[in-house]
């Protein structure tokens, strides 16, 4: 017990904490449209983005890494056979992690070198400069895991998960982008409050790969990963609604998410490849590096 919920409060923090850019952009945009399309985006949000997206994605993921099963068995085994399903999860443990944790420390990446942000330390500054070796670094990444996984004689297998991994990232980060320049555009009257509000639904899916691919790095239970980011995600639509100008007052939080990111990516490579890591590491992971940012923000607030 004391387990499951020192797991399920770590996807907690971390499906809110990865999720502060998206609630941010929600709320810039729920501004411009009537009141009762922002109800409708809590109820609507709740249904396609906590059940729908974050509901099927974690069984997709299984169902892709285990091609002995349908998506329909694999729901039906984790709502019926959990012990079943866990020894299946547990046979593709290695495709799952490699996949994901490649897919994260790609997020990670791309936002050290491409990405505007608020400088926590000098190092960001430098290595945001260096913005065009992205690319060599992360090919280089790429081509280490993949010859790893052959010249060591893991699952067969794990070379296309690393690739599945890093095409997924590529095809996010580019529905990302676009919507974030399509942003400014949400702001003007030519669009109709049904228009926004469809676009916010599009947004939240693709910001919501990266709690649910990250929260296989807490654990393989499809149970906990649900509930976790469940909450985490109607915790995230509250605040979008309630207003985040106190959320944006701490301005090294993305910092701190995208750290824990990247060493969440780091650690699923690291136990794909036989390294077994101690159940409270990742979220503990989460809670040191949230409490550091929080703190460098409250300074932050104190100087200003």
């Amino acid at each position: 017990m004391l387990e499951t919920l020192i797991v399920i409060f770590g996807l907690l923090c971390f499906e809110i904490v990865s999720s502060i850019d998206n609630a941010i952009v929600n709320a810039h945009v729920l501004k411009s449209i009537p009141e009762h399309y922002r109800r409708l985006f809590v109820v609507w949000g709740f249904l396609f983005g906590v059940v729908g997206v974050r509901g099927l994605l974690p069984f997709t993921i299984v169902w892709l890494a285990n091609d002995q099963l349908s998506l329909f068995q694999a729901i039906h085994l984790t709502l019926s056979d959990p012990s079943l399903m866990a020894r299946s999860v547990e046979e593709s443990k290695p495709l799952l992690l490699v996949g994901g944790g490649m897919y994260l420390v790609m997020v990670f990446l791309a936002w050290l070198f491409l990405e505007e942000k608020k400088y926590a330390f000098l190092v960001e500054h430098f290595i945001h400069r260096q913005a065009v070796w992205f690319y060599a670094v992360a090919m280089l990444v790429i081509t280490g895991v993949t010859w790893f996984s052959i010249s060591r004689g893991h699952h067969a297998m794990m070379p296309l998960a690393t690739q599945i991994g890093v095409t997924a990232f590529f095809v996010a980060e580019g529905f990302r982008r676009n919507a974030e320049e399509a942003e400014e555009s949400m702001h003007g009257p030519n669009l109709s409050a049904l228009s926004k509000l469809l676009y916010l639904e599009v947004l939240d899916a693709s910001f919501s790969i990266d709690g649910v691919v990250g929260a296989f790095a807490f654990t393989m239970n499809v149970l906990l990963i649900l509930a976790g980011n469940g909450v985490g995600a109607i915790v995230v639509r509250v605040v979008t609604v309630l207003g985040t100008d106190f959320v944006q007052k701490f301005a090294y939080l993305k910092n701190g998410a995208m750290y824990s990111i990247g060493i969440l990516g780091a650690m699923m490579v690291a136990e794909a490849f036989g390294h077994e890591l101690p159940f409270w590491l990742a979220p503990m992971n989460m809670v040191v590096l949230l409490g550091i940012f929080t703190w460098l923000s409250w300074l932050e607030i104190k100087n200003q």
